[in-house]
């Protein structure tokens, strides 16, 4: 059996899961480090070394002299020109690629990041920065749900800009935020849920659950993520 050459360091995020969904959409073999975020391993010397700014995920390309990536997306545009997939080479088609995946980067991720600190785990409800950011949130998925109106996918063909954005997306209810009345964004997420690799992706570096139905789940996941944003 062929010894997997990349090790992924991760936990059950979102941008963990835009490189375990996309590792797994490529077909890729891979071995997977759970890093504790409760027990502060991602700031640890060892993992600092893989990623100086201690945040999850990593890996690392043991193929190429161990060669480090970190960040999600840079994790997702290397693993995709490595395996010659999900990314086409052609400027204009590989634009449209980009533009999506910087739309998560700079737009949905942070913002559904706020969202859930002020809505889910900030001790003080500050219901005008909750609204902020649930407002914003709502704001990128109609920008989404327009562009798919016409489009199948975000970009010409199903890329990595797809994975990102549906990692984030996905977890809306998470964030508080409504999808009613979005009809195409609430289809391409759906053909997203069937696409080759994206359940098991999801439950690197292990499934949550129910998480997003079960209120006692979330109960239990808010406490460990408030312990968190305290630290």
């Amino acid at each position: 059996m062929k010894t997997p050459m990349i090790d992924l360091y991760t936990a059950p995020t979102p941008n963990g899961h835009k490189a375990s969904c996309t590792l797994e959409a490529l077909g890729m073999e891979y071995n997977v480090h759970t890093v504790n975020l409760l027990e502060n391993e991602q700031k640890t010397p060892e993992f600092l070394a893989i990623n100086p700014n201690g945040r999850i995920p990593a890996i690392v390309d043991g193929a190429n002299d161990d060669f480090a990536v970190f960040e999600s997306g840079a994790i997702m545009i290397y693993l995709a020109e490595q395996a010659g997939q999900l990314l086409p080479t052609e400027t204009k088609t590989r634009s449209k690629v980009m533009q999506w995946l910087m739309f998560q980067m700079g737009g949905t991720g942070p913002m559904m990041g706020q969202a859930n600190v002020f809505f889910r785990y900030f001790p003080e409800k500050i219901q005008p920065a909750i609204d902020r950011y649930q407002n914003e949130c709502r704001r990128l998925f109609e920008v989404m749900n327009y562009h798919l109106s016409d489009n199948q996918w975000l970009a010409d063909d199903y890329s990595i800009a797809d994975i990102a954005n549906w990692c984030w997306a996905r977890t809306y209810k998470w964030s508080g935020v409504s999808i009613d009345g979005l009809d195409h964004l609430n289809r391409w997420m759906s053909t997203m849920t069937e696409q080759p690799g994206m359940a098991k992706g999801i439950e690197v570096p292990f499934s949550l659950g129910n998480l997003l139905d079960d209120e006692e789940e979330q109960k239990n996941f808010t406490s460990n993520a408030q312990e968190l944003l305290q630290k």
